[in-house]
């Protein structure tokens, strides 16, 4: 890592938080980034909260001994679960969350239904409960759970039958009740936003939330985090799993644009 550089980590279940990574990596192009996928225990979508919880504290606790200043929880399930709880341990530097996009979505209906793909973690939420108390006035809400669809994008088929079987069998529900906006309520599902629109078609909006963590971690590193000259120096990216790693490269690679090298997490993170 290069020292004039800011040090972000994020860390999501598997490697859908890189669609957020995207996001950051254009918003602060001189930060030095360290990702996480948890590929080892993904998804978090059926496991319990304390189970998360405890994965995000040992996840968070590496990032921050390879010298994060900031955390991002690109994961809607973990941040649901645990972004409360790393705030109060962590409670001296920035930690940006996730949040279904249920505001963007309201804004953008026209029919006054919105639909919402998620995993059955996020729906079952008490905090995504409160962004629909919040933001839903007057609008209806159809969620509708996903399991099955983090693992098509963890095995990095975007393009398969099997995952145009589950976008059609997950949207059916949603496009029944005239929903003409969507939210992507998992970092994994942008992934497969081409093969969502060329199913629910031209009319429905896509909705989610990586620009808009993107330009919050941008404004609290700004404004919280000690200023630095950086000289125009371009970051740099370092990345990790808990589970296959060369497994994890081939598809980090798909995702990311580009090859990259993937280490293993240490075992006491495991």
């Amino acid at each position: 890592m290069t020292t004039s550089s800011r040090t972000i980590g994020v860390f999501d279940s598997g490697v859908g938080g890189l669609s957020v990574l995207h996001h950051i990596r254009s918003a602060l192009p001189d930060a030095d980034l360290i990702y996480i996928a948890d590929s080892g225990h993904v998804p978090y979508g059926d496991k319990s909260p304390a189970f998360i919880e405890a994965r995000s504290l040992a996840l968070t606790r590496f990032l921050v001994s390879q010298g994060a200043e900031a955390i991002v929880i690109a994961c809607n399930t973990a941040t649901a679960a645990a972004a409360s709880s790393l705030r109060v341990r962590f409670n001296k530097m920035p930690i940006v969350a996730m949040e279904p996009a249920v505001k963007p979505a309201v804004a953008a209906t026209k029919s006054g239904v919105v639909g919402v793909l998620a995993t059955v973690g996020t729906l079952e939420s008490a905090r995504f409960a409160a962004l629909l108390g919040k933001f839903a006035n007057g609008v209806k809400v159809v969620t509708q759970g996903c399991p099955g669809l983090c693992e098509v994008v963890e095995r990095g088929d975007l393009h398969s039958n099997e995952a145009r079987r589950l976008i059609e069998r997950y949207t059916a529900p949603l496009l029944k009740e005239k929903t003409d906006a969507i939210i992507l309520g998992c970092t994994h599902y942008p992934f497969l936003s081409p093969l969502i629109r060329e199913v629910v078609g031209e009319g429905v909006a896509l909705v989610d939330t990586g620009a808009a963590v993107a330009r919050e971690l941008k404004r609290r590193v700004e404004v919280e985090l000690p200023p630095r000259v950086t000289a125009g120096v371009l970051g740099s990216e370092a990345f990790f799993t808990s589970g296959d790693a060369e497994q994890a490269a081939r598809i980090m690679s798909l995702l990311w644009g580009r090859e990259v090298a993937v280490a293993q997490l240490p075992e006491e993170f495991l």
